[in-house]
């Protein structure tokens, strides 16, 4: 036993934080801005539904089978690098001037292999854990740190008409991110041939599908955020410093759960803060869709993101691990990404564009609706897993 103890790895907290925190600045400049890039390139809002829809509907297929790759091969630390690499490659389509199909086409690219990278740093980070996945939280949270300092940063330099620079900020920490995976050691343990349960199988139960399915409506429900927040509040006249601390003002709550996590997880199981999340998913749709020209609201609507992302998202990486075990978390955690930030994701966006002309209280309430679906799911047919 002690043998086994001294032969256990030693968690590489720093470069494992590292890379999440260069791998969610990059979210903290397209998240906020994309939306306004894309419509200062001069699409309106469906073609900015759709393109963001292709990014998001990559990852319907691109992590399954990015992990299906990762499980046979017994590689993820060299398929998470290969996706570094070949996402910053295509994302450099970005310097040309391309209409709307041959921009929706870059976009698929890149996210193809860009989709390869995150469950397999969720695997791995997991993987150094070992018997304390609590600790999750506390390594994830440098992800929130780095989206806080780039969108600020962004929201400063973005102003006017230097939203063209968007491309060349994403550039730099693309190839920054590229850098931190190639100091991450390897988790991976020698390959021993076992006689394993079928993935598929466990898929299938009722309760997996119930999981899956409210991570799929949770994601539907933000949509209509990370598509079209931005636009709204341009609408009502807030500014990109604005907007940018908005943005940062939810993450900066998320930060704080996040290091509260490792004690509600326990507390409160999988299940209870699922629910939680959901609940308050809805509440802040509707603040967001009726009360944003109201700053009061629009700042509680933003502290609620520490709910409706982060100890949703800490939750959810605990359920899977809980529900699919060690053997097949590479397939399960892409399978999670494709469901719910993919799947969900993708219709959501797709959708809010669709019905923005409707106006911005119909599109959040059309979210709200949706969260509520969510918990009536998760509610009703989830069981949750121990341990």
């Amino acid at each position: 036993m002690q043998d086994a103890q001294l032969r256990k790895p030693p968690v590489p907290y720093w470069r494992l934080s590292s890379f999440y925190f260069f791998y969610f600045a990059i979210l903290g400049v397209l998240a906020p801005y994309w939306p306004l890039y894309f419509q200062w390139l001069g699409f309106g809002p469906e073609q900015i539904g759709w393109l963001l829809g292709t990014v998001t509907a990559c990852k319907v297929v691109a992590p399954n089978l990015w992990a299906w790759l990762a499980d046979r091969s017994g590689k993820r630390l060299l398929v998470m690098r290969l996706g570094c690499l070949l996402a910053s490659l295509f994302f450099a389509g970005h310097f040309l001037e391309l209409g709307f199909f041959p921009l929706m086409a870059i976009l698929f690219a890149y996210s193809f292999f860009w989709n390869a990278i995150l469950p397999q740093q969720e695997a791995i980070t997991l993987s150094f854990l070992g018997g304390q996945p609590e600790r999750y939280s506390l390594i994830r949270l440098w992800g929130s740190v780095g989206f806080i300092v780039l969108v600020l940063l962004a929201g400063a330099l973005l102003g006017d008409e230097n939203i063209v620079y968007l491309p060349a900020i994403t550039m730099a920490l693309l190839l920054l991110t590229m850098a931190s995976s190639l100091v991450i050691p390897s988790s991976e343990k020698p390959r021993t041939k076992t006689v394993s349960k079928g993935f598929w199988p466990l898929v299938l139960k009722k309760s997996p599908v119930a999981f899956l399915l409210g991570g799929l409506l949770m994601q539907l429900g933000h949509g209509a955020y990370y598509g079209f927040f931005s636009i709204h509040l341009q609408g009502l006249n807030y500014s990109e410093f604005t907007i940018g601390w908005l943005w940062a003002l939810g993450v900066i709550a998320e930060v704080l759960l996040f290091l509260l996590m490792h004690r509600l997880l326990p507390r409160f199981g999988v299940k209870g803060l699922l629910l939680v999340s959901l609940l308050l998913a809805a509440i802040r749709w509707l603040l967001i869709g009726h009360l944003a020209d109201q700053m009061a609201w629009l700042l509680l609507s933003q502290v609620l993101h520490a709910f409706t992302f982060g100890v949703f998202h800490a939750a959810a990486v605990e359920g899977v691990r809980r529900l699919f075990g060690s053997e097949h978390q590479s397939k399960a955690q892409a399978l999670y990404t494709a469901v719910s930030f993919g799947m969900g994701g993708a219709v959501g966006s797709i959708v809010a564009g669709q019905v923005w002309h409707l106006g911005a209280e119909f599109t959040f309430n059309l979210a709200a609706l949706v969260s509520l679906l969510g918990l009536v799911v998760i509610a009703c047919w989830y069981r949750e897993t121990r341990g």
